[in-house]
């Protein structure tokens, strides 16, 4: 089959584009609108996530959507509404849902499957939707809210950013339509990496988003969005439109928690502790900084680590003793080994991480085994041995990096500093939870310095440790992990009294929890927490309160499940079984079961006769490559990553071709990776930031920029396209200007300048301004365009790709 390179004005992005979209025949790609809507009630948030998909072609169609979800949120419904039914989803072990996915397009019904690949990545399909048909897929989920230094956070993500892929890719059909091919280090690495839009789209997927705000008591003193502009009515805030997705949503509610043991009327209970006023025990700390140094971390993620890294060392006193590895392919030590912290060495350490800059790709292992190495032979027992990871998480190998580093990390106190406005919380409060260790997540500069003070106070000794409980009869088994108690953070515990629908007042008996803890009690009201605090022995008691909240229900399950999803993933393999049995009877996803609706009705004659992976954006933040929307290279990439993956396979070459053609040194670059492991190297995930099918983008090795060779000509499909959207008869739109401005800047970068085109990139840029006057800047813009252009028709399209013989 002869593949043909598409061209720049036979498939032109339009106004009312979704994620990917690209004018064809028959519209745009199917993701048309994300809706959420939660509701806090003081530590817990209950949501609903609706999703609506759109068949603009004419034939039937399957959509798979990747995206993401908080990471301690537990999924406890799934709905799909087509054709005017409504179908409720069924919790089923994974491939038995598969299989009546699978069953039910082959019969040409509708239906809808949704699965969890990690704590906080999951994908829905939706198939056999008719031609021109929408189809709305509904997700209800529970989620507990963080709450540290008098503050709950509301965090949801909204995209799911590109992931690092180690290992050596694996032979055989893949497991997903993604992007990044499988590994033997990430077996399912096609399905966690959707494709990626270059920018150059000016109109995402519709996004709305509210929350209505209970304080269920409390005194909420305040309210503040720090990624999102949000607007308020009443006891409801929602997201301003015109808002896309492309990083997480995150709402911090200011009020003064308390003390309060809650138990619901199925005998599920949660226990919350505030931290005790009691001082911390200076105790001499063994400190080994890894800083992540690679791709990904480019631009103002890279400027945080440095500070929140230097910040660490600063905390450091002259009876610890430390060591600095900075990462990519590669480890390098800042000393040989762990030396003492004096000034001296403070000084050398801060010199260094003064000279790191983001490249290559996010190998975590490695130095997460140098730690340990640095660690386990630092000396006596009587010290504290802490690992403190800043990074923004973005790996795929999650999994192997706990079967091979975790059992030896959790015998260290592990802290974690997320940075980014799209991070992998997911694992990294997995690392964090091995280790009882924290986990702080820094989305913005802005939000550094308040992290920091929070990192400062918590990297040392916890106030309380060896916590236990006394006066519940808990399920053995299904008390989670108790942790240790640090400054500004309460303890948060939950578990399942013994026998079904057991109330406070008739806990009696005795039993033994998971964690740390153990659990004995006698017929009682309350439950004692003991541990030591300076070495001293320390308890409080608390008295029940009988809820009636099936959300404590559905957030122990999740908990209950993470726990046991880790020991797998660190080799007890076992545990299967039991991880299906609860997952299934408390109806909480997980990684072992999926939800599946399927229509009784047939609507076909068969399966769908067109699948579509949806694109996401580009993470906001990230320092992605611009080229023009209109050029070869990139709209070739951006069709072929929508298509089915056996075109893209054999269309490769064809754009491969043609992205060797691109000028733009901080894009893609037909250079191949170095191997992984060699200097500045990065196997499958490339050796500059993220990767789609082998090609690198974010911040690569530097490159020699090269000038086109292409005149005016080159790109004047693609003038003569905005040229009539700006004819169009509307009002003067400044982010449709701006829009257009950074479009035309890239064009200018394609030719290797041009004085005209920079010019009024630069002017259109201001749109977003107060004062600006939008019509006579659009006019401007018409009046140049049809300059360069001379006004010409632009040509007309061919059929569109997945049609072509």
């Amino acid at each position: 089959m002869k593949i043909t390179s598409l061209e720049p004005a036979r498939c032109l992005p339009v106004p009312d584009a979704g994620f990917g979209a690209l004018r064809t025949e028959r519209g745009n790609l199917p993701l048309e609108s994300v809706d959420v809507a939660a509701s806090v009630s003081g530590l817990i948030a209950g949501v609903e996530v609706t999703q609506g998909f759109r068949n603009p072609f004419d034939v039937t169609l399957e959509a798979t959507y990747v995206f993401p979800l908080p990471d301690r949120a537990a999924v406890t419904a799934f709905r799909m509404e087509a054709g005017g039914r409504v179908v409720e989803g069924v919790l089923k072990e994974r491939g038995q849902a598969r299989a009546d996915y699978d069953q039910a397009l082959r019969e040409g019904r509708r239906a809808a499957i949704a699965e969890e690949d990690r704590p906080d990545v999951f994908t829905i399909r939706v198939g056999n939707i008719l031609p021109g048909e929408r189809v709305t897929v509904r997700l209800s989920l529970s989620q507990p809210l963080p709450y540290e230094d008098g503050a709950a956070t509301f965090r949801f993500p909204l995209v799911v950013a590109p992931r690092y892929v180690p290992g050596v890719p694996l032979d055989g059909p893949p497991a997903g339509d993604g992007v990044a091919p499988d590994t033997d280090a990430v077996p399912d690495a096609s399905r966690i990496a959707p494709p990626v839009l270059l920018p150059g789209f000016p109109d995402p997927v519709r996004l709305s988003l509210s929350a209505r705000i209970d304080a269920a008591g409390l005194d909420l003193r305040e309210l503040a969005s720090s990624l999102h502009v949000v607007e308020e009515e009443g006891d409801t805030v929602r997201l301003r439109p015109g808002e896309r997705l492309d990083r997480d949503f995150i709402l911090r509610l200011a009020f003064e928690a308390s003390t309060a043991l809650q138990l619901d009327r199925a005998g599920t209970f949660a226990l919350t502790v505030m931290p005790p006023p009691v001082r911390e025990a200076r105790t001499p700390r063994d400190l080994v900084l890894l800083l992540d140094r690679s791709g990904s971390m480019g631009g103002w993620k890279m400027v945080a680590a440095r500070r929140a890294a230097a910040r660490i060392v600063d905390t450091l006193a002259s009876d610890d003793r430390f060591a600095v590895l900075t990462f990519d392919s590669v480890v390098e030590q800042a000393f040989e080994g762990m030396v003492e912290a004096s000034d001296r060495n403070r000084y050398r350490a801060v010199e260094h991480l003064a000279r790191v800059d983001a490249r290559g790709g996010t190998e975590l292992l490695e130095p997460l085994r140098q730690a340990v190495s640095l660690l386990g032979g630092a000396g006596s027992g009587d010290r504290e041995r802490i690992v403190v990871l800043v990074t923004d998480g973005q790996v795929a190998n999650e999994d192997q990096i706990l079967e091979q580093a975790g059992g030896a990390l959790s015998a260290m106190r592990v802290h974690a500093v997320g940075i980014d406005r799209a991070v992998n919380a997911g694992f990294l409060g997995r690392l964090a939870g091995l280790g009882a260790g924290r986990c702080e997540l820094v989305e913005s500069e802005d939000r550094l310095d308040a992290a920091m003070d929070q990192i400062h106070r918590r990297i040392g000794a916890p106030l309380v440790t060896d916590l236990s409980l006394k006066g519940l009869d808990v399920e053995r088994g299904t008390l989670t992990h108790l942790g240790s108690i640090f400054p500004g953070v309460p303890l948060r515990v939950y578990g399942r009294l013994r026998g079904a629908d057991t109330g406070a007042e008739t806990a009696t008996g005795t039993g033994t929890g998971t964690g740390t803890g153990t659990v004995t009690g006698t017929e009682t009201g309350t439950v004692t927490v003991r541990g030591l605090a300076a070495g001293a022995p320390w308890e409080e008691q608390v008295a029940a309160t009988v809820v009636d909240n099936p959300a404590i229900r559905a957030v122990w399950a999740r908990a209950h499940l993470r726990e046991l999803e880790d020991r797998y993933a660190m080799g007890e393999r076992e545990l299967e079984a039991e991880i299906v049995r609860v997952s299934l009877e408390y109806g909480v996803l997980c990684r072992f079961t999926a939800y599946v609706a399927v229509d009784t009705s047939q609507v076909a004659e068969g399966g769908p006769e067109h699948r579509v992976i949806q694109p996401v954006e580009p993470p906001s933040g990230w320092e992605m490559p611009s080229p023009p929307p209109a050029m070869p290279g990139f709209m070739g990439q951006a069709a072929v990553m929508s298509a089915p993956r056996a075109f893209r396979a054999a269309a490769a070459p064809a754009f491969e071709s043609a992205l060797d053609e691109t000028p733009f040194a901080s894009g893609p670059q037909s250079t191949p990776a170095a191997p992984a492991g060699a200097p500045g190297g990065a196997g499958p995930g490339g050796a500059g930031g993220w990767t789609q099918r082998g090609r690198t983008f974010g911040r690569p090795m530097p490159a020699p920029a090269r000038r086109s060779p292409h005149g005016l000509e080159a790109i004047r499909p693609q003038l003569v396209a905005e040229l009539d959207r700006l004819k169009a008869p509307r009002a003067a739109d400044p982010l449709f200007l701006a829009d257009l401005g950074s479009r035309l800047a890239a064009l200018s970068a394609y030719l290797g300048g041009h004085a005209e085109l920079s010019d009024l990139a630069r002017a259109l840029e201001t749109a977003e301004q107060p004062g600006t006057d939008l019509e006579a800047l659009r006019g401007r813009a018409v009046e140049v365009l049809t300059a360069l252009t001379g006004g010409g028709p632009a040509p007309e399209q061919r059929r569109p790709f997945w049609k072509r013989g």
